[in-house]
């Protein structure tokens, strides 16, 4: 999956997020196209296409929503859950350019779904959380909005709408071939009058600022979000070159980001008491640990 050839140097490509801003218009804006760390995150499990299909698609909606944190050691954790679905927990999370990603469902009733299965068909229900932990107040903010629409970029454009009351368009396309996948995203937001971090009243999505950034951000095509030959300064450039000033900066690059260590799950298992840990011990005096995240299993000696 080499684009060392397409992308012109300086620009960018695969596996970094580009921040946008169009100060005339009082919109901000996210592109990312995954590539090599979403087969890295997807290769942790043998997971049927339909769910790493769904899982692509969190990992880059994590991606551009994670980019929004300003504090790099803030986290966004992204999950879908269900009592009912196929699908039963969905969770993803972005921290300081990092992602990791899970799916937990059930193979028997997936495998009696044809083709790629909508949301509903996987979740049947459900809800959608967004939380943001944010390090330099120590505070989290989490959104809950019930698990609808089409497709998850649909659920988080209305988490936007009733939890954060911006204007949000968000789209995403996928793209396989015999041995990879390539996932990307567009976000826009509207800030009517620079009004970031102040009170919003209410979500003017017929503001005429609004509908012109929405419109001109609406016409992108799925082949062009998965263009591997096309940067995402020159798909901006696509969008928005008829605006008086768009500001592009570049974020940090992404990497699959499992945060499991002997020293982390030994501080976890410390919780507990002396009686809980030696039931959990197994014949040879260890703790197995599965983290669900890369698949591996972890003998903590606690």
């Amino acid at each position: 999956m080499s684009e060392a050839s397409a992308i012109p140097d300086g620009e960018t490509g695969f596996d970094r997020v580009l921040a946008f801003t169009i100060p005339g218009r009082d919109a901000r804006g996210r592109v990312v196209r995954l590539g090599p760390v979403l087969d890295t995150v997807l290769s942790a499990h043998d997971y049927p296409t339909a769910i790493r299909h769904l899982l692509a698609e969190a990992l880059v909606l994590t991606a551009l929503i994670g980019s929004l944190l300003k504090d790099e050691d803030s986290q966004l954790t992204v999950q879908a859950q269900s009592d009912s679905g196929v699908v039963d927990l969905l969770v993803c999370d972005y921290r300081a350019g990092e992602l990791r990603g899970y799916v937990r469902h059930d193979p028997e009733r997936l495998a009696s779904l044809a083709g790629f299965p909508s949301l509903n068909a996987l979740f049947g229900g459900g809800y959608l959380a967004i939380t943001f932990d944010l390090a330099s107040t120590d505070q989290r903010y989490q959104g809950i909005v019930p698990l609808e629409g089409e497709s998850l970029a649909e659920a988080c454009q209305a988490y936007f709408s009733q939890s954060e009351q911006v204007p949000t368009l968000i789209r995403t396309a996928i793209r396989w071939d015999s041995r990879h996948c390539v996932a990307a995203g567009l976000l826009v937001q509207h800030l009517a009058e620079g009004e970031e971090g102040r009170e919003r009243l209410h979500v003017q999505l017929d503001h005429p600022e609004w509908e012109h950034v929405s419109a001109l951000a609406g016409s992108i095509r799925n082949d062009e979000l998965v263009d591997q030959a096309l940067s995402l300064e020159a798909l901006a450039w696509r969008l928005f070159h008829e605006e008086d000033e768009v500001r592009v900066e570049p974020g940090p690059v992404l990497s699959r980001g499992c945060r499991c260590t002997i020293e982390y799950y030994r501080g976890v298992l410390s919780r507990f008491s002396e009686e809980d840990r030696a039931d959990m011990r197994d014949e040879s005096g260890t703790i197995p640990v599965d983290c669900a995240f890369c698949s591996r299993v972890f003998a903590v000696d606690a």
